[in-house]
């Protein structure tokens, strides 16, 4: 099967990394906005916009599943993606959520929502943990993490001082749900930030628990062929991903 990851920027790429942790395609196309980064303080209807002109590009690739690595476009687009579409598109949100109440059965758990400001806004994750009876539930808009991520920042000081300028008057929580795509390739600081205390809910592999829960989608790929695409600065885009798809 050959999928296609459609990503503001350089986020999805860490969905990429678990489709080919898990050997789940024969062939993975990327397609990262890097024109348009970030999506998450643009309002509702450029996104949707931004995301159909993403659908025009799959469209040259034949392919059979699009996976939207972008909690903003799963947020505000994904219905007007998968109404346009000839093939199956998922988002992230739901398989998200899907993940944490898979892992963390106590209701009464403090946990932690982290997102773009577009993300965080939709309430798309609260609501859906409300219904399902979790209610200590903390939601921070982090945009800066992508923008981080972005210039290939992973760690260090400045780093650490942004994570505390959002963090500082918050306990550790018992879960973070990474409600943006960027934010698991900073997710060795993050958990350090809170002492390792924390389960994170990682979009990657959230997803392939989801496409093999209800796609059926188990097929072990010998190999995976991997090309990457960009609306600007391609090879940018795959400098960070030989820094985060490595081993």
């Amino acid at each position: 099967m050959k999928v296609g990851v459609f990503d503001s920027g350089a986020g999805g790429l860490s969905v990429v990394k678990s489709l080919l942790d898990h050997k789940l395609f024969e062939e993975i196309i990327y397609y990262g906005d890097t024109a348009r980064v970030p999506y998450g303080p643009k309002d509702a209807n450029t996104v949707i916009r931004y995301a159909l002109e993403a659908l025009e590009f799959f469209n040259n690739f034949n392919i059979d599943l699009l996976i939207t690595a972008c909690n903003t476009v799963s947020a505000y687009a994904i219905t007007e993606m998968q109404g346009k579409a000839s093939y199956p598109v998922v988002g992230v949100i739901e398989p998200g959520i899907k993940a944490l109440e898979n892992s963390l059965t106590d209701k009464d758990a403090q946990i932690l929502i982290i997102g773009t400001r577009a993300t965080i806004a939709s309430k798309r994750y609260q609501d859906a943990l409300k219904l399902l009876g979790y209610q200590n539930l903390t939601a921070r808009q982090t945009g800066l993490f992508v923008s981080m991520v972005e210039e290939g920042i992973f760690e260090g000081p400045l780093l650490y001082e942004t994570m505390e300028h959002y963090f500082k008057e918050i306990e550790a929580p018992q879960a973070i749900i990474l409600g943006c795509t960027h934010f698991p390739l900073i997710s060795d600081a993050i958990r350090a930030y809170f002492d390792d205390k924390p389960t994170l809910i990682h979009s990657g592999e959230a997803i392939v628990e989801y496409l093999e829960e209800t796609h059926g989608i188990r097929e072990k790929a010998d190999e995976t062929k991997l090309s990457i695409y960009a609306s600007d600065n391609v090879e940018g885009l795959r400098a960070i991903a030989k820094h985060w798809l490595k081993g």
